[in-house]
């Protein structure tokens, strides 16, 4: 019995160091130096959504980008292929699908002219998930357990350098996102919106507030297309003349699109759900006249929302189609959240102050500098707690 016993205990003891030199192995990482938050500034305001107004209606396309479906192998959460999972979205009246898998490559069912290269970055405890768009190949490093912001930011570094532009998913429900750490972060260019029940996304604010400008994008992050509540609740609405790479990329880029929250129409009743996604409010004209931003929608929604710096409500416009507000000075940025009696939520992506003469967007390369005496010893560090947990192996797994 006691042999027995013993056995039982290395092998318990073996199963929780090997998962412990797997989370210390993977901590190695730069340390850096971050900026201080800086709002924006500068005399002209950006506008994201810059376009003919004869076009407004015609290229506007929906779509869904955070898509996960089932893969080769033996490894899936997902129980239905690309081709089944795209056709539900069909369904729903989305003309614009990519899939997103945990990793993993994953090709275009039936057409390689609309062929996104997209995967889900991150296998870690806390969800720090990325999307990382246009890459030609899959990163499979990633820290089991990022505690530190150093941490996040080296990730964000390395997608950065072997893709097209990143997509920081679903902060909401990703453990460890604060304040702090969204005033650090950048790099990235969308953020993912709506995650979760929240439709404040105050989290956008923190980081639009530290300077670090993005885009937002809401999606369904699919994994049961079968079910009502799982699909068609999150979309986006792109001015792009075609569903093709090239014309994504450059709209996802310029920031003309609206994100959206869908109610689950008929909770179940497929019919119901067909046809109220057909019948959306939307958006039929935004921009900024001199400083002040404007929007008109489809239908009265019952509140439309400037949020700024900070997540202060910059102006409330109630039982409307229609919200105006003139930036002054002080706004470093403004974003026009509207929502519809029935449950449906658009967002706006932000006006932001920049120069002009001096960049094409308020987005600013990041200026985190690498702590090199930091980093050398907080790597040294990870290794001395690697071989000491070798060496606790080896003396209650090996020789006990």
């Amino acid at each position: 019995m006691k042999k027995i016993l013993k056995v039982v205990c290395k092998i318990l003891a073996a199963i929780v160091l090997v998962a412990l030199f797997a989370v210390v192995a993977t901590s190695v990482t730069l340390v850096y130096d971050f900026s201080e938050p800086k709002p924006f500034s500068g005399p002209d305001i950006f506008n994201p959504y810059e376009r003919e107004e004869s076009d407004t209606v015609q290229f506007w396309k929906r779509a869904n980008f955070h898509t996960h479906t089932r893969v080769k192998g033996i490894f899936n959460e997902c129980e239905y292929w690309p081709d089944v999972t795209d056709e539900c979205y069909r369904k729903l009246g989305y003309d614009i699908v990519t899939f997103s898998n945990h990793n993993e490559l994953t090709e275009h069912p039936y057409d390689t002219t609309l062929q996104v290269n997209v995967y889900e970055h991150g296998i870690n405890l806390f969800k720090y998930h990325k999307l990382v768009f246009g890459c030609s190949d899959v990163n499979r490093f990633d820290h089991l357990l990022p505690l530190f912001a150093s941490q996040k930011q080296f990730q964000l570094d390395l997608l950065g350098k072997e893709s097209d532009f990143l997509q920081m998913n679903h902060p909401l429900r990703t453990n460890g996102t604060s304040k702090r750490l969204m005033q650090k972060l950048e790099g990235y260019r969308i953020m993912e919106l709506d995650s979760g029940k929240s439709t404040e996304n105050e989290y956008w604010d923190w980081a639009l507030s530290a300077g670090h400008y993005s885009f937002g994008l809401a999606n369904d992050d699919l994994h049961y297309p079968d079910i009502s509540h799982c699909i068609a609740v999150r979309c986006n609405f792109l001015h792009t003349p075609s569903a093709r790479y090239d014309d994504l990329r450059e709209t996802l880029l310029s920031g003309d699109y609206y994100a959206m929250r869908v109610p689950d129409y008929g909770h179940g009743d497929w019919d119901t759900k067909y046809a109220m996604n057909r019948e959306l409010p939307s958006i039929l004209g935004i921009g900024i006249e001199d400083e002040t931003i404007y929007i008109s929608l489809s239908e009265p929604a019952d509140s439309i929302k400037v949020t700024g710096q900070d997540h202060a409500t910059l102006a409330l416009v109630l039982n409307s189609s229609e919200a105006s507000y003139t930036m002054s000075d002080d706004d470093p940025y403004a974003r026009i959240t509207a929502y519809f009696p029935d449950g449906e939520v658009i967002y706006t992506n932000p006006f932001a102050r920049y120069d002009a003469a001096v960049a094409d967007t308020p987005y600013a390369e990041p200026a985190h500098r690498v702590n090199v005496p930091m980093t050398i010893l907080f790597n040294l560090a990870v290794l001395a707690l690697c071989a000491g947990v070798i060496f606790v192996f080896y003396k209650v797994v090996i020789k006990w």
